[in-house]
């Protein structure tokens, strides 16, 4: 809670921070890196950086604090500030390096608002800076605790033991452990942050989402190729898609995310569209490994039968389970008389499905696909609180949504 002498003064300048959060996000970024290049060499992804996502995440998860500091102060934004704390652990993140953050942010807060920013004002929005930071640093303390690491020793060396082409665009790789240190096994749903040196000597990292549940010793994750169309073509996607060989060595960092299956015995309905299918995937894996009894619905929409990725570990595994169905909608489908009872054209309509009583609900795929099947649910009766959801990159969602 902020204290007495901050409140009133963040209520009356929330306003004005908040219609200029952006430029702010915009103006911290450039002065940091100047400040910090180190910090584009490993820990920060540059594609995010350039296409502005990042800056549009970070500004609304601090815009999102705040307003819960002023209009709800004796709640947290939970998922908001979880979603992050397992990206900072995903990317061996240290807590020294918030203090970086404070004072390069505090910075672009005075450039952006000049004169407005007094000494009292100042001081406030300090004290937000870091109520926010301590719970962040205080979570990602008991992330690095439960798995018994630090953030320098989140990384391992795993081997690719195969490349498995799934459709034009989208390849699996399997990779095994080569480091004899422990590692933690994956949740369904969890994602690992792949850290690799681009052609001019750059660390990049990026998450890809585990799309089988894994033994310890071999993990999977598919990576789908962005070939840019009149933007910059992928920098990791291609790297892998066209370099990385069987035999390389890769780094991985420990699984992370906190949008990971919940185990109960309610109904289960997976939705995704596109590249979203990977956690899909890799939840539904896990109840087949764990001989699961759950009823388990799969939605699926794509573009084409053809761009259907991991289509036949889908099936599989569904046909494993007691009470497995999938469905699928495809923008260019199969001809009439080819269609399968399952597949239907256009876009993801629920209306074609009946929705089992008190089910779960994840949802993963392009954010207006996300939105358009949310809402949806809401306006069937789903409650809120049963339906989570991933977004692959800087959740440009959830501090709106919170």
């Amino acid at each position: 809670m902020l204290s007495d002498t901050s409140y009133p003064v963040v209520k009356a300048t929330l306003p004005v921070v908040g219609e200029n959060i952006q430029e702010i996000a915009r103006r911290f970024y450039a002065h940091m890196f100047g400040e910090h290049p180190e910090l584009l060499d490993g820990l920060f992804n540059r594609g995010n950086q350039a296409d502005g996502r990042q800056q549009q995440a970070l500004a609304g998860s601090v815009a999102a604090f705040a307003g819960y500091l002023v209009n709800k102060p004796t709640e947290l934004p939970d998922h908001l500030l979880s979603r992050i704390a397992h990206k900072h652990v995903s990317l061996g993140l240290h807590p020294d390096q918030y203090q970086i953050v404070h004072d390069n942010l505090m910075w672009a807060i005075v450039d952006v608002l000049g004169d407005a920013v007094t000494p009292e004002v100042a001081a406030a929005w300090d004290e937000v800076y870091w109520l926010m930071a301590n719970v962040l640093i205080n979570q990602e303390r008991g992330l690095y605790e439960a798995v018994r690491l630090s953030p320098e020793t989140v990384w391992r060396t795993w081997r690719v033991v195969e490349k498995i082409p799934e459709t034009e665009d989208v390849t699996t790789f399997v990779v095994e452990r080569v480091d004899e240190r422990e590692v933690k096994r994956s949740l369904p749903g969890q994602y690992v942050t792949l850290r690799m040196e681009m052609p001019d000597g750059v660390l990049q990292p990026r998450q890809y989402s585990l799309t089988r549940a894994d033994d310890g010793q071999h993990r999977r994750f598919a990576v789908k190729r962005v070939r840019g169309n009149g933007t910059p073509a992928g920098e990791m996607s291609t790297l892998l898609h066209e370099t990385v060989q069987v035999g390389d060595e890769v780094v991985l960092s420990v699984p992370s995310g906190d949008v990971v299956l919940e185990y109960s015995d309610r109904p289960l309905v997976l939705a995704s569209a596109g590249i979203g299918v990977t956690p899909m995937a890799g939840m539904l894996s896990h109840l087949v490994k764990d001989g699961s009894q759950r009823t388990v619905q799969f939605l699926h929409a794509d573009a084409s039968p053809e761009t259907f990725a991991l289509r036949g570990q889908i099936e599989e595994d569904l046909a494993a389970l007691e009470d497995g169905s999938l469905k699928a909608w495809f923008e260019q489908p199969r001809a009439a008389g080819e269609r399968a009872e399952n597949e239907y054209e256009g876009f993801m309509d629920l209306r074609a499905v009946e929705l089992p009583h008190d089910a779960q609900y994840y949802l993963c795929g392009p954010l207006p696909f996300m939105q358009a099947v949310r809402s949806a649910l809401v306006a069937r009766g789903v409650p809120p609180r049963d339906i989570q959801y991933e977004v692959f990159g800087p959740d440009l969602w959830l501090a709106d949504f919170e």
